[in-house]
């Protein structure tokens, strides 16, 4: 099914951080729907899916003014202090139909001529590598941070089965780390994976951060809960990683693996602009694989 698009006239394009963004000052958005449409997304919770007719996944709404609002609000923005910018919390970024947009570039563009202290772009999309050059200008004050909820081609399948395949995005991190670009590697919401999910994330990222259903959907897992996503786990036989403790295992796979060159984080402490190490409990005599 071809997804619905529709050129719209936003009235604003920076939005206040809050909730599980409340350590970055904004959050932006240069769409709004995804067609990425992975099965287990907070957003389609969110009252922006519910209260459209459309299923998620189907439809876009293009913020076509969204780059001159954007110098607008950054320049008082940045008037009143440091300014810390998520992209993008409910939508990609770089889903396809940005191949054709580039609205997101535009937006990196407008943010080299006013620079925010710190920009986090988060997205699954492999698109991300072909701004590379804009990326790099930002030096240290931008971080790219790829999903990789799985390193299994079968379970991305059986959970996003439109999102891009697993090894595309892990070359397409792989690059943008060698241009010298701070990466991570999001393992959100993290999903059954093999115990050499590690090393394929050492030479990519400079940081691997997990979280989960529990931790990362708002709600306490309330939210995905009502989407169904149990199913998935018992149609992939993947039943004992649907429980708020399958994160330790992987967790404690990381550290110990990979902790003594690779930062691993946990879930919010993972994606703040300046984040701070701390103590993770590890669960004992935990294993799934």
């Amino acid at each position: 099914m071809k997804a619905e698009l529709k050129d719209i006239v936003s009235k604003s394009i920076l939005t206040p951080g809050v909730g599980q963004l409340d350590d970055f000052t904004h959050s932006l958005n240069p769409y709004a729907g995804c067609t990425f449409a992975c099965s287990y997304c907070y957003v389609r919770q969110l009252p922006i899916s519910l209260y459209r007719d459309e299923e998620w996944g189907t439809w876009v709404d293009i913020k076509t003014n969204a780059a001159d609002l954007l110098r607008q609000e950054l320049s008082k923005a940045r008037r009143k202090g440091p300014v810390t910018i998520f992209m993008a919390s409910s939508t990609d970024p770089y889903q396809p139909l940005e191949h054709e947009t580039k609205l997101t570039r535009s937006l990196l563009e407008v943010m080299l001529e006013l620079p925010p202290d710190f920009l986090h772009v988060q997205t699954r999309s492999p698109l991300v590598k072909r701004d590379i050059d804009l990326l790099k200008q930002f030096g240290d004050h931008a971080r790219v941070s790829m999903t990789i909820e799985t390193d299994k081609e079968d379970i991305r399948k059986a959970f996003a089965p439109k999102a891009p395949p697993i090894p595309a995005r892990m070359q397409a991190l792989r690059e943008i780390k060698e241009a010298g670009i701070t990466t991570q590697a999001s393992l959100s919401p993290l999903l059954p994976c093999s115990k050499e999910f590690p090393q394929k994330l050492r030479p990519i990222a400079d940081r691997v951060t997990i979280d989960d259903f529990w931790m990362g959907d708002g709600s306490g897992g309330k939210r995905t809960g009502r989407l169904g996503i149990s199913d998935i786990y018992k149609r992939t036989g993947m039943e004992k990683w649907y429980n708020p403790s399958a994160y330790k295992v992987v967790l404690k796979m990381m550290q110990e693996q990979i902790g003594d060159e690779v930062e691993v984080m946990l879930s919010k402490d993972g994606f703040t602009p300046i984040p701070e190490k701390r103590e993770a409990g590890i669960g004992e005599n935990l294993t799934f694989f």
